[in-house]
């Protein structure tokens, strides 16, 4: 893993394993202050309470395994092979009790692949994501926020609002990241509301769902909740605003693709960048909002996830080139739908990882599972012969046209051919960053290429689930399950 044996910070995983020296070690109270037992510089605490219990949950395991793992200040940097085998574990539990078992369910309650094979075929492309193994078990993270996300969209697919608030509140109360798929929960919860009247079983709805959130966020706070100091310590953690647009690493939005031709940081200060990103990610998640608080469905959540999870990807402010896992699990979501598309998006997406998985040395498997995910959405979903603008969900908007039309006969073929050229793009900027070495004057060049070619197709992804969204046929979109 990235940084292994090399202080002073030793990387990701180091950064798990120091949380959970943390929170067994010290009281709860300095969890997130800078103290002389928690210099807040070495990997501090800056994820929600919920991560804090969960890291102190596998201490208490590894503490019964071994102290030395966790032991206050002499664990720094610890890296044997039993304790990479601890840390490995963990995730994979994790992976086994959430993540897995919220896909396979979800796969097997769509209406359309109710058959036994379909259903598998869907759960096998979505698990064989390679984003999302790579990340979470070589950069090494944990999936719980996702998968409490994930169950969360299957509560509601069933109706059942209040557990899937609960469940969705767990998912914000784990990474605060979560707050890409926020709107569109609040505002399709909030149309159903509208729906039901608010003068009646509405208003009922909307005053159970306000108690079910504030009683979640209130379990989860309620060790800091007694002193103010200690929830803005938390919050002040969670959201650094001084650090600007991004970090030194080259991640595939709008700011780091504009930072080539200009150097906002130079220019506008971090108060105005935030502001600035505010505005431009508010505005152009506003549309899919509104459609779907108007026009409340299920089918329109789903899109909708994916469309607000991806402009904050592209506008919003500090953004890690692993936030994208956050559009693409929406997008897995409706991979049964518009399986050219998803899988499209789902290649770009972990294209889009590449310079952080040659930091951490995963070009191989990088080189492995991304060819198996498109031999498998190619055998399970034929996805070349879906690339009519009915398969793609824009007929509504092609029949909008009208003196276009003519044009949308050879559309097929062109989307074809864009995809087979958009593979051959990513495949040469691959093998270039990982065998080439770039010229001295300009040592990010493939990072940057990386980053600018793959924001350019999130832009586009952008428009096209934008015009899905806003051309829904309003009977298309009530269909209870899609």
């Amino acid at each position: 893993f990235l940084g292994a044996g090399k202080p002073p910070m030793y990387g990701d995983y180091e950064a798990q394993r120091h949380w959970q020296e943390i929170t067994y070690n010290l009281p709860i109270r300095q969890w997130y202050f800078n103290t002389s037992d928690n210099n807040l510089l070495y990997w501090g605490l800056d994820y929600p309470p919920l991560t804090a219990y969960h890291s102190f949950v596998c201490a208490y395991i590894a503490k019964l395994i071994n102290p030395d793992w966790v032991a206050l200040h002499t664990s720094r940097g610890y890296e044997s092979q039993p304790h990479k085998l601890f840390m490995r574990a963990t995730v994979f539990v994790a992976d086994l009790l959430v993540y897995i078992p919220a896909v396979i369910l979800y796969c097997f309650s769509l209406k359309e692949t109710s058959a036994k094979k379909k259903a598998s075929t869907c759960a096998l492309c979505i698990l064989l994501y390679p984003g999302l193994i790579l990340i979470d078990h070589g950069h090494f993270q944990y999936p719980l926020s996702l998968g409490l996300a994930l169950w969360a969209v299957l509560c509601l697919s069933h109706d059942w609002d209040l557990l899937g608030s609960v469940a969705f509140c767990l998912a914000l109360n784990y990474k605060q990241m979560e707050l890409y798929h926020s709107l569109p929960f609040f505002c399709y919860l909030l149309g159903k509301c509208f729906k039901k009247g608010l003068k009646g079983k509405g208003l009922v709805l909307l005053a159970k769902l306000a108690g079910t959130v504030l009683l979640s966020f209130a379990a989860c706070w309620l060790p800091f909740g007694t002193d103010v100091e200690q929830i803005m310590q938390v919050l002040r953690r969670l959201f650094p605003i001084d650090r600007g647009f991004h970090g030194q690493d080259k991640v595939a939005n709008i700011w780091c693709s504009l930072s080539v031709l200009i150097k906002i940081k130079n220019v506008i200060s971090p108060r105005t960048q935030l502001k600035l990103s505010f505005a431009v990610t508010f505005l152009s998640l506003l549309p899919a909002c509104i459609k779907l608080t108007v026009q409340p469905s299920l089918r329109g959540f789903k899109f909708a996830l994916v469309s607000c999870a991806l402009s904050f990807f592209l506008f919003s402010f500090q953004v890690h080139e692993k936030s994208i896992l956050l559009v693409s699990v929406p997008v897995c979501l409706i991979i049964n739908e518009i399986p050219f598309m998803a899988t499209w998006f789902l290649l770009v997406s972990t294209f889009s990882l590449l310079p952080l998985l040659l930091r951490d040395g995963l070009l191989l498997p990088y080189a492995v599972t991304a060819p198996a995910f498109l031999a498998a959405c190619l055998a399970s979903f034929s996805i070349l012969e879906k690339t009519s603008a009915e398969d793609l969900q824009l007929k509504a908007f092609s029949l909008s046209l009208k003196g276009y039309m003519s044009w949308f006969k050879s559309f097929p073929r062109i989307t074809r051919s864009l995809f087979l050229l958009s593979l051959s793009l990513m495949g040469v900027l691959s093998v270039l960053s990982a065998a080439v070495p770039p010229p001295q004057s300009l040592p990010d060049l493939f990072p940057v290429a990386v980053a600018v070619v793959s924001c350019l197709h999130f832009l586009l992804f952008l428009v096209y689930f934008n015009l899905v969204i806003l051309w829904d046929s309003k009977n298309r979109g009530q269909k209870k399950m899609s």
